[in-house]
């Protein structure tokens, strides 16, 4: 397997809904919080995501609360990357598509 794959999302969250939402985004909530985000150690596997400061994006009256979201995934193949990450998409998937 390859080194770490480092991925990065500007994402329409807050800190208390990330982790409101994780133990679903990841099927388990054996992960370990930290000072910047989580750590999952699975199965010789490890993900941690780091999350960015907390900011807003106005699009005329509406006021989104957003963040950077960074997930580095070390020792899943891609196959199991591609599935955790759309997992991980869909829980915290909001509104129409």
């Amino acid at each position: 397997m390859a080194g770490p794959v480092v991925i990065t999302k500007e994402m329409a969250l807050t800190r208390a809904g990330f982790f409101r939402g994780i133990a679903k985004a990841l099927g388990t909530d054996a992960y370990v919080e930290t000072a910047g985000g989580i750590v999952l150690e699975q199965d010789g596997r490890r993900l941690e995501i780091t999350l960015g400061p907390e900011r807003q994006r106005k699009i005329a009256l509406m006021v989104i609360e957003i963040m950077d979201v960074t997930l580095v995934f070390s020792g899943y193949s891609e196959a199991d990357r591609t599935a955790a990450l759309a997992v991980f998409d869909r829980a915290f998937q909001r509104g129409g598509g």
